[in-house]
């Protein structure tokens, strides 16, 4: 896998190697840990990548991810991450702390920036969810390369319900 020289160059190599590892692969749950993995080994200053998933109506809960702990549910009335779920469009938070209603999952955390995962019915499906320790560390070149890889996951997302819990 070659390196990249520019954030546009990044996240087109990020979508070539999704597109390539994920190839013949149908499992949502596989394609949203590799995605997992390749944004939070390869953007600069991640320390929380991954996906909270809808649940029920107003409810994601915790997905693939890499980093910290995550919060285990974040409806879609708080935090950033509701946020994104709840307006359909992408957050980009250069200071978590200045965000009315910012989840503190990680203490660390500084800035964020949260793409929702939109369905062929126009349903949020899920949320990716970055985070980074540093201030300001996600911009519009962040915002328009996760869209990109974004709209290229959620062709493969099935979003299969969970399956229910034995009583």
């Amino acid at each position: 896998m070659e390196q990249a020289t520019s954030r546009a160059e990044l996240y087109d190599q990020l979508i070539r190697d999704l597109e390539a590892t994920l190839e013949g692969i149908d499992d949502d749950v596989a394609a949203m840990a590799t995605v997992a993995c390749l944004v939070y080994q390869r953007v600069p200053g991640v320390s929380f990548a991954g996906f909270y998933r809808r649940v029920a109506p107003g409810l994601l809960r915790i997905g693939p991810y890499q980093g910290p702990l995550g919060c285990l549910e974040i409806p879609f009335a708080r935090g950033v991450c509701g946020a994104a779920a709840r307006e359909r469009a992408t957050q980009l938070v250069p200071d978590v702390h200045a965000f009315p209603g910012h989840i503190a999952c990680d203490e660390g955390a500084r800035s964020e920036i949260v793409v929702p995962v939109v369905d062929a019915h126009g349903e949020v499906a899920a949320v990716l969810d970055l985070d980074s320790h540093l201030p300001a560390n996600f911009d519009g070149r962040d915002q328009d390369g996760l869209e990109r890889l974004v709209r290229a996951l959620a062709p493969r997302l099935t979003h299969r319900s969970p399956p229910a819990l034995a009583s």
